[in-house]
């Protein structure tokens, strides 16, 4: 500012307050300051209707692009996975016994039964003590020991794959080459699901069992926080009723938490059926129908990431690997759909 601004301002300060802020309004466009605010430039106003306008369009347009996600995903895969299923049909495809690319055959049977074996066992394998644990912590743990386990749990879920898959081979492997799978030969060998003839741990069991634990802190984490929410007065009902504390627990609690608990374990299945790196590690990686769960398996997941990316000069080859990542999602978007029926169809049981 010059001496005849400076002047100036003298002036109007001295004529009155009141005439300053006006001029600082008028040469800096700064807003006057009031207690508790800081100085700002002056923004455009709306009025409170046209903000609800504003704000509701822009979290209908979010919603609108989250809820499209999944159908462009399979419609991109679709349109990439269209040269080999003009050429073969998808009921081939589907139950195609033999994967062998440089010959020109691709059947996902196998990957489709391994997926469904390995999530299979993993879930029979974590669900019984999941659902325990929970249990424990919302009904019989006291708070400070809440407190304590439930970080630990949860801390589960922050563990990358690969780590899990590193245990698996150092730990789960060894476990059941030496131990899990003699004693099913020598004991259960009559059964055809625990005869053993694969000479490695590397099996259908050992990616069951990483799932299990990998999927521990989520089935726990949901259930707990749905056991937890049934109303104490119906608890106290049953205990004046002269039911045991189990007995109020399997009868009631349970009872009135069974729609969540199924979500719980609906969304630990998810996250099983298409977990990838860990399975790749131990499940033995073999295009074959397991028929023991000692034997090892080849899921779609692992197949993706095993060979994507590589030997593209094939013909159809890159769209039947996209063809099998089309169907995984397909898989898991009728999962999905069929366990909210069900979940919506108990609620209103209830």
């Amino acid at each position: 500012m010059g001496s005849t601004e400076i002047n100036r301002c003298l002036s109007l300060f001295i004529s009155g307050k009141k005439n300053y802020i006006a001029l600082m309004k008028e040469e800096t466009l700064i807003r006057p300051r009031t207690h508790g605010q800081r100085w700002r430039l002056p923004l455009p106003k709306f009025g409170r209707k046209r903000q609800d306008q504003v704000a509701g369009r822009l979290m209908g347009a979010l919603t609108l692009t989250a809820a499209l996600l999944a159908p462009l995903m399979a419609l991109a895969l679709l349109l990439r996975a269209l040269p080999i299923l003009r050429v073969t049909p998808l009921t081939d495809l589907l139950t195609g016994q033999d994967w062998a690319p440089l010959k020109g055959l691709f059947g996902f049977s196998p990957f489709i039964v391994g997926t469904f074996w390995v999530t299979g066992v993993g879930m029979l394998i974590a669900v019984p003590p999941s659902l325990l644990t929970a249990i424990f912590l919302a009904e019989y743990a006291r708070p400070r020991l809440r407190s304590l386990l439930i970080p630990l749990i949860d801390l589960l879920a922050g563990i990358p794959s690969v780590v899990y898959g590193i245990w698996g081979i150092l730990t789960i492997v060894p476990f059941i080459e030496k131990v899990a799978a003699p004693w099913a030969s020598r004991w259960l060998g009559v059964l055809p699901l625990f005869r053993s003839e694969n000479p490695t741990g590397y099996s259908v069991l050992a990616g069951g069992m990483v799932l299990a634990v990998m999927v521990f802190p989520i089935i726990i984490s949901v259930a707990e926080d749905v056991i937890r929410a049934v109303p104490q007065g119906l608890r106290e009902a049953s205990l004046a009723l002269g039911a045991t504390r189990w007995q109020t627990i399997w009868h009631v609690v349970l009872k009135r938490a069974g729609a969540g608990v199924l979500a719980a374990i609906v969304l630990g299945f998810s996250r099983a059926f298409g977990e990838t790196m860990a399975v790749l590690m131990v499940v033995g990686n073999v295009a074959k129908v397991p028929n023991s769960i000692f034997d090892p398996a080849y899921p779609l997941t692992a197949l993706i990431a095993n060979n994507y990316g590589e030997m593209m000069s094939i013909p159809l080859y890159d769209a039947a690997l996209l063809c099998a990542a089309l169907i995984l999602l397909l898989l898991v978007l009728a999962f999905n759909i069929a366990s909210r029926w069900v979940l919506t169809r108990l609620v209103r049981y209830e």
